[in-house]
Parts: structure tokens; sequence; C-alpha cells
């Protein structure tokens, strides 16, 4: 199955807190989306393993995910290992993506920096012939992204690139209500967060709005990109 776009986040609802109204806006558009998350989150706070698979499950079908997978690679414990990447590689070269987002580069988070990184090597390497993967016994193609976008996460990075997101920004929110484990339940007995506060919804929206404005529209989400990004067409940028 090739994808037009597969997203990885170090643990399930990364993708969905940074990039989710990019990944609405491009499934109505009609493009095939995956998911593949390194970890399964069982770190976190609150929730557990299963109640996460759950929610990551029900995220999936709101977006209208073609794949979700997850790669087990240990919460708080990513390793910078061949393993790790080769895992990657797999899954770079089985879907085809022609656009993959991965975590930011630097953030609160150190799983994030350490799957950025695993991220952007292995797209790198996914397209060396010699490095040999096989899938379900059959020797894998070499194949490369035609790009690889990290999405800005909690600490406010200077975008290389904001997406006009604003006819999804609102559903963005409804979506990572998918993870209502995580996020703010007046009936929960469980600690509280640094995302678990019902404020937490309005600093997601604020944060789209401010980088929306920067493009003159109601909505943004913002990447960063480590080459120079060129256009064919200068009246296209905004």
């Amino acid at each position: 199955m090739k994808l037009d776009i597969l997203a990885f986040g170090a643990h399930p609802d990364d993708v969905e807190i940074s990039t989710g109204a990019t990944l609405l806006k491009y499934a109505k558009e009609g493009k095939s989306i995956g998911i593949i998350d390194l970890t399964e989150g069982e770190l976190g706070t609150r929730g557990s393993t299963e109640k996460r698979y759950k929610e990551a499950n029900k995220a999936a079908e709101f977006v209208g995910l073609k794949i979700r997978e997850n790669l087990k690679m240990g919460d708080g414990f990513i390793a910078h290992s061949q393993e790790n990447k080769l895992k990657i590689i797999e899954c770079i070269r089985k879907y085809q993506p022609e656009l993959i987002l991965a975590n930011s580069i630097h953030d609160r988070h150190p799983d994030h920096a350490k799957g950025a990184k695993l991220v952007a090597e292995a797209s790198y390497l996914s397209g060396l012939r010699k490095i040999e993967t096989k899938m379900d016994g059959i020797l894998q193609e070499a194949f490369r992204p035609k790009m690889l976008l990290h999405y800005v996460q909690d600490y406010y990075l200077t975008p290389d690139v904001i997406l006009d997101v604003s006819e999804t920004g609102k559903e963005k929110i409804e979506l990572i209500k998918c993870y209502d484990s995580q996020f703010f339940d007046p009936s929960s007995k469980e600690p509280k967060t640094p995302i678990s506060g019902e404020e937490f919804f309005d600093y997601l929206e604020g944060r789209m709005l401010s980088l929306g404005r920067e493009l003159g529209v109601k909505y943004g989400e913002a990447y960063t990109i480590d080459r120079t990004l060129g256009v064919k067409d200068l009246f296209s940028l905004k």
C-alpha cells in the first residue's frame, strides 16, 4: 500500500496534538495517510497501555487513516540504534510515502528529539539499496521520500513552513479528545499533567491562531525542515 503521507510519533497522540489539522485537511482531499507510533506511551502518567491503543484506534477512525502501527521501542528509552533505524526503514519502504512528518527536533520530552533524529536518518538510509530489509521474506526495494517535515510540538521553534489549516483547526480539538484518558475530564481522579487541564485546548487553539495570523488566515500548523525549499511560482507564496 503506497501512502501519500506517513506521520511518525514517539507516543500515541503526538501526531494528533501537533499535526492533526494537517492530517484532517489532506484526508478530506482524499490523500492516503498512515501513522506509525514508535512507543506504546506506557510511561504516561494517566491511563494505561491498553487504553492508549483503544484511543489511538478511535483517532485513526476519526481521521480515516489507511494504517496505524506501533513499533514498541520503549517509552522514555528510545535507543538510537541500528535495530530501531531498520524498523523505520522497513515501514518507509513498505508504504513508500511522498511526505513524512516526524517529531520536533527539540522539545520538552526527550523522546521527541530522539524520535525526530531516528526518523530523519532512517528516511535517508531507506534510499540506500545496499541496506537490505525484508517484508514477509521478500527483499524490499530502496525508497526515499520526497520530503520530511518536523512538526513543532510543545517548545516554540521558529517555523520554516506554516500550513493553512483554517478549515480543520476546530476539528483537530475534537480529534485529540479521542485520547480522553490524557486530556481534560472533570470526573477523572488521575494525577494532573501539563496537558490534562481544560486550558490546554485553549492553548492549542491559540497556537494555531498565532501561526495563522502570520499567513493572514485563521489557523496554521508549523513545521521545520533541514534543507532549502523551492517553489515554481513566487506568487504562490503567502
